[in-house]
């Protein structure tokens, strides 16, 4: 039988990943209890997650943090492991985490887990996409939950520790894929950053792309990595300007509203 305080809730937050779903559940196997919400997904996610666990809830997107929020919310054990549907657990991390848990489980309140991304026909372990350490280990009563979308946080009571082993992330399907999302977590980065209170200025459209393209090539060794690496250079400058470049949008469409109201 397992000790009570070293069992595991896996939580997973989901929509539309039915080409996903399963190899990450299969990961997820070994846990104590697998939580899944579900944002009413329209393909046959819900499906596979049923043949994985009963615990699978509908409940309509609420925000990258708040949703998350909600799934820990939702799991019942003491530790609790946050997944997303594009990873997958190793044998090697999941070995590591029952270690830590049970030698070291009274002693820290979360652990950091590396990320090592798949894209490309490879591992990206150069041009700054690793080690991207992330905290997806907690007890479940000593977490709670910060920042704002897409970067929420999650914030802890307790001491922290460095895993060793990787979570394997498949972010991307194709560069059709990539370049989708980095139009959507654009919009809602742009949109993060009006909320701040924060203004466009001209230097940060022409500085920070072209900064952002250097040190993933250069002080990150992505030119190690061949085309791909210029690749993945290119689009993380990209995604910089986009972001920003949308929220000049953003305030402009803010001006013609104000301007129409004056009418």
């Amino acid at each position: 039988m397992s000790n009570p305080t070293t069992e595991i809730s896996a939580i997973v937050v989901c929509f539309n990943e039915e080409h996903n779903i399963r190899d990450c559940l299969e990961s997820l196997k070994w846990c104590n209890e697998i939580v899944v919400v579900d944002s009413f997904s329209t393909d046959r996610t819900v499906e596979i997650c049923r043949e994985y666990t009963n615990r699978v809830i509908q409940r309509p997107w609420a925000g990258y943090r708040d949703q998350k929020a909600f799934a820990h919310s939702q799991a019942t054990r003491e530790w609790v492991m946050l997944v997303d549907a594009d990873e997958r657990v190793s044998q090697e991390l999941r070995e590591e985490i029952r270690d830590v848990l049970s030698r070291f489980g009274d002693r820290y309140a979360a652990f950091r887990v590396p990320r090592l991304v798949y894209y490309l026909r490879q591992w990206w372990w150069r041009g700054g996409w690793y080690p991207d350490y992330d905290i997806r280990v907690f007890r479940r009563d000593r977490a709670t939950w910060g920042g704002l979308d897409p970067h929420e946080q999650i914030l802890i009571d307790g001491k922290v520790r460095r895993l060793k082993n990787p979570l394997h992330h498949f972010s991307y399907r194709d560069i059709t894929d990539h370049l989708n999302r980095i139009n959507h977590f654009t919009t809602v980065s742009s949109k993060e950053l009006k909320d701040q209170g924060k203004r466009w200025r001209w230097m940060d459209n022409l500085f920070r792309p072209p900064f952002r393209f250097f040190r993933s090539y250069v002080l990150q060794r992505g030119f190690l990595e061949g085309v791909p690496g210029f690749f993945i250079a290119a689009t993380a400058a990209i995604y910089v300007f986009l972001k920003y470049a949308k929220l000049k949008e953003l305030e402009l469409l803010e001006q013609e509203n104000r301007g129409r109201g004056r009418r």
